[in-house]
């Protein structure tokens, strides 16, 4: 399994998974806290490393701020703060991936990146029904296995553009 490698764009063919369910394709793999998480590939533009972003005022935690990618304003959105990883840190193994959701270009902090699977559909299961007791999980898919690695496959884009995010405006 190759490592993704700083500054990489990232080849994307195919089409999109469906919402509803994870299935057979290729995932991003990335690491929040002590869990192993993936999403479809087709959703990644570009891995960069960490860089402070400019910080805009009053935006919830998890929303670090903006930087300039090419001339483009992206906002960053630190998955570990969202989700809510017991803590967050900022080491050299911290990336943004840069995800292109709903035509929006949005970056993700995560841990680290891992690489690249292929997952067959008989690999995958779904997702536990889970209480949610005001919990979103709407956006897991479903359960990878990958030899002893258990893998949390998400919805990146249902997850970024859910009204809470603010990241895309629902009204259009």
């Amino acid at each position: 399994m190759d490592m993704i490698k700083e500054g990489q764009h990232i080849a994307r063919q195919g089409s999109p998974a469906d919402a509803d369910m994870a299935r057979a394709g290729e995932y991003l793999t990335f690491k929040l806290g002590g869990e192993e998480y993936g999403i479809d590939i087709l959703r990644v533009q570009e891995i960069r490393s960490y860089e402070q972003p400019t910080r805009i005022a009053n935006a919830p935690a998890f929303l670090k701020g903006v930087v300039n990618l090419r001339g483009v304003i992206v906002p960053i959105v630190d998955l570990r703060v969202r989700l809510g990883c017991a803590e967050a840190q900022y080491n050299h193994f911290t990336v943004v991936i840069v995800l292109n959701v709903k035509g929006r270009v949005v970056g993700a902090v995560v841990d680290s990146v891992s690489d690249v699977l292929e997952l067959p559909a008989e690999a995958i299961r779904p997702a536990p029904p889970m209480a949610s007791n005001g919990a979103d999980n709407g956006y897991l898919t479903g359960i990878g296995s990958v030899g002893d690695r258990m893998l949390i496959l998400m919805d990146i884009e249902a997850l970024m553009s859910s009204p809470d995010m603010g990241l895309l405006d629902s009204a259009r």
